[in-house]
């Protein structure tokens, strides 16, 4: 089992839902497995006022009743315990860093990883907080949770600030889905295997699809969530990660610099959507009152912390191409919403069709081949093929070939979380988004959110438990195609 170096973990916001809820329980995982080796200390900080035994007792419920039954124990959380530390530290005040510099004095020589659970409008106080107490070591990391920016201008602002104090090489912009086992395994479906390489391109793939759906609606996050909107909290980061590693070139090898520099490529030539381009090939929805696992809930305007009648959009769908020899004419089609019917993120390769079949209709007609590749909830890849349905006729049906991960791989899967933040704690920057990645997102999403505003249309309603509006399927009708949707 490969360790770590010796460390310090600094984690902002330590008492919020993120750290509670993702990035405790994969340390302690980590712990458990015994990856963090014997000199990895975890030093918590929150804002309030609070002592470390409090502290200590919020994170040993929070994990008793997020962890199965037999992953806690009461030895291996006094083991887990004795690496947590707690300070109480005022990210918009110079209060509470003294006493962490206090703590982690003489320990320079250690990595040393700063986590920014918080707000992102915090990050750069923060960092120039850290900077002025001195904390800033030589083998220093920083760790920033998305949304990095609220346009290109203000993420260009953020990245600048803290580059002045962070060599870009020591910031990790963290997207979680890229830590997902199946796009780890996508990586070595593409590159691993001959097999798909020769139809990865535009004379075999018909269009490609990613969905990310959600159940949840906006509960304790409307306050961010409707100055944001699904655009820039969904498509700007995870949606293009994921095209990005579907459509990229083949790296030279998984070096940091390889990879990012094929997914920067994938970026500058995805085709601008401006003005009536924009408009023809992006919906935006919000969803209404209806019922989620029929259960009612409300619609989005009803939530508490929505303004009155906000144009904010929580659902988009869209259509894009790229310019590159590879993909040129292939539709990329992506979608995400909240409150729709189920929850779902996966990837989609439709082939084409085959040129001539030699199989009459009334024997059963082909279907294109599918590639179906399931991110969440469960994680696996299936491949849709035609096979003779068993009987005396030449009678077709379809057949999926289906790797699942659960049951191919019986140990425990690492979760997102756990996987970067062993790859932050070993270096390991592959998986992060580099700056100019960061801007070009930013630079592709802009012109949408401008012609949006300019054509001042509210977004078109649908009911929560739907899979949203029926102009994101009339999208794909004009060319003929449909979202998948099984489940």
């Amino acid at each position: 089992m490969e360790t770590v170096e010796p460390f310090d973990l600094i984690l902002f916001g330590a008492t919020g839902d993120l750290s509670m809820r993702k990035l405790l329980p994969a340390l302690y995982r980590r712990h458990r497995a015994g990856q963090l080796g014997e000199d990895g200390r975890i030093i918590a900080t929150a804002r309030r006022e609070m002592t470390r035994e409090a502290f200590l007792e919020q994170v040993h419920d929070n994990l008793a009743q997020r962890l199965d039954s037999d992953e806690f124990s009461t030895s291996e959380w006094e083991a887990f315990a004795a690496r947590l530390g707690f300070a109480s530290v005022d990210a918009e005040a110079p209060r509470g860093f003294d006493a962490l510099a206090a703590s982690l004095a003489g320990g320079e020589e250690r990595v040393r990883v700063f986590y920014l659970a918080v707000a992102p409008a915090h990050f750069v106080q923060i960092c120039e907080h850290l900077q002025g107490h001195g904390l800033v070591s030589g083998r220093a990391r920083v760790v920033l949770e998305k949304p990095l920016g609220h346009d290109l201008a203000s993420a260009q602002a953020i990245s600048e600030r803290i580059g002045a104090i962070f060599a870009e090489d020591a910031i990790y912009r963290i997207d979680h889905y890229l830590g997902k086992e199946t796009v780890q395994n996508l990586m070595a479906l593409r590159f691993g295997n001959m097999l798909f390489e020769p139809l990865w391109r535009r004379d075999w793939v018909r269009d490609v699809q990613i969905s990310v759906a959600e159940q949840v609606g906006v509960t304790g996050r409307a306050g961010f969530y409707d100055r944001t909107g699904a655009l820039r909290d969904m498509v700007q980061n995870h949606l293009l990660q994921l095209l990005c590693i579907i459509a990229m070139e083949p790296p030279t090898s998984l070096e940091a610099g390889a990879v990012r520099d094929e997914k920067l490529k994938v970026l500058r030539a995805l085709t601008r959507l401006e003005g009536k381009d924009a408009l023809r090939n992006t919906v935006r929805g919000q969803y209404r009152a209806g019922a989620i696992a029929g259960q009612p809930v409300s619609g989005y305007l009803d939530e508490d912390g929505v303004a009155t009648n906000s144009p904010t959009e929580t659902f988009v769908a869209l259509r894009t191409e790229l310019a590159n020899w590879r993909w040129a004419g292939v539709p990329f089609y992506l979608r995400t919403g909240k409150r729709l019917q189920e929850r779902a993120a996966e990837i989609i390769i439709n082939f084409r069709d085959v040129p001539h079949s030699i199989f009459h209709v009334t024997y059963g007609a082909g279907q294109p081949n599918r590639l179906v590749i399931k991110l969440q909830p469960d994680e696996g890849v299936r491949l849709h093929m035609m096979a003779k349905s068993p009987g005396d006729r030449m009678e077709l049906r379809p057949v999926a070939l289906n790797l699942d991960f659960a049951e191919a791989f019986q140990q425990h899967q690492a979760d997102a979380y756990e996987r970067l933040l062993m790859d932050v704690l070993r270096g390991r920057l592959t998986l992060f988004m580099r700056r100019d990645e960061l801007y070009a997102a930013w630079d592709w999403i802009e012109p949408i959110l401008q012609a949006w505003r300019e054509a001042g249309d509210p977004p078109k309603p649908y009911t929560a438990g739907t899979w949203g509006p029926a102009a994101s399927s009339a999208l794909l009708g004009r060319e003929d195609a449909s979202w998948h949707e099984e489940s």
